[in-house]
């Protein structure tokens, strides 16, 4: 197509999108290096379609099309710059939350078919949050965590937006699907509370080890004490009655407040 410089017919048919993607591939590597080439494509370029195209970068790169969740962050009062960031969370992309829906359909299936379907729900009601806010921030799980390093928001802040909302998207999931339980009794929201004490368990211990080791520790905890608990007892989803109601409560006020004694461990500043 070409030997030392671009011919000014190849560079017009270049400007016209008439050349295959592999030959433009090439022609765009000589140009960058090539002064006399960059010239002709000047010359042969349409002024018109050079400015339609710089405005469209220019639209691209300052006015960034929203996605649907940063949409709706901003409209329930949350910053645009801070929408976002808790935008970005892994947990809060489409993909992530049709995989909950998933998980939440199949123990809700399980609830019809299965003697301990209800059980089944329960103990996973509480863990789908969990998971989310493991990959809410943190090196290694983020892929915005540079960005929100060097973004005017302080770590803490940043982390808990986004396990706000990721525990809210979570809440309002599991919630949908515990309206098709077998039985709509009291059983449809014991998962509650213990989703928001396992969650802020995790962040309690993802303030002293990786939060993806820290959620990992809570949730076997979480499964290893239903499963001794249900075992041990004579009465049905014991682990979830009102006693046990409590003793979820009381961990969450407690991690609560260790988390934000602990606010400054958030404050990563590098990988």
């Amino acid at each position: 197509m070409m030997s030392w410089h671009v011919d000014e017919q190849t560079m017009r048919r270049y400007a016209d999108g008439a050349i295959d993607p592999a030959n433009a591939a090439s022609l765009e590597a000589h140009v960058l290096t090539c002064e006399v080439c960059r010239r002709l494509a000047a010359q042969v370029a349409e002024p018109d379609r050079l400015e339609r195209l710089w405005v469209e970068v220019r639209d691209a790169t300052d006015r960034p099309r929203r996605r649907w969740i940063e949409r709706l962050l901003v409209a329930v009062g949350m910053r645009d710059h801070v929408a976002r960031l808790v935008g970005a969370t892994p947990a809060l992309q489409v993909s992530w939350l049709l995989a909950v829906a998933a998980a939440l359909a199949f123990a809700v299936l399980a609830a019809y078919n299965a003697r301990s379907g209800a059980l089944m729900f329960l103990v996973m009601g509480p863990i789908v949050p969990l998971v989310g806010v493991a990959a809410a921030y943190g090196p290694g799980v983020d892929p915005t965590f540079e960005v929100g390093v060097a973004a005017p928001l302080r770590g803490f802040h940043l982390l808990l937006a986004r396990a706000t909302a990721v525990l809210s998207a979570s809440i309002v999931l599991a919630g949908i699907a515990s309206l098709a339980l077998p039985q709509l009794d009291w059983t449809a929201a014991a998962w509650l509370l213990p989703a928001v004490a396992l969650t802020l368990s995790s962040l309690a211990l993802g303030s002293y080890i990786h939060p993806a080791w820290a959620s990992g520790l809570v949730g076997f905890g979480w499964i290893s004490a239903v499963t001794v608990i249900e075992r041990a007892s004579a009465a049905r989803l014991a682990a979830f009655h009102a006693d046990a109601q409590v003793v979820f409560a009381v961990i969450a006020i407690v991690a609560g407040i260790v988390v934000l004694l602990r606010r400054e461990a958030f404050e990563i500043t590098e990988g």
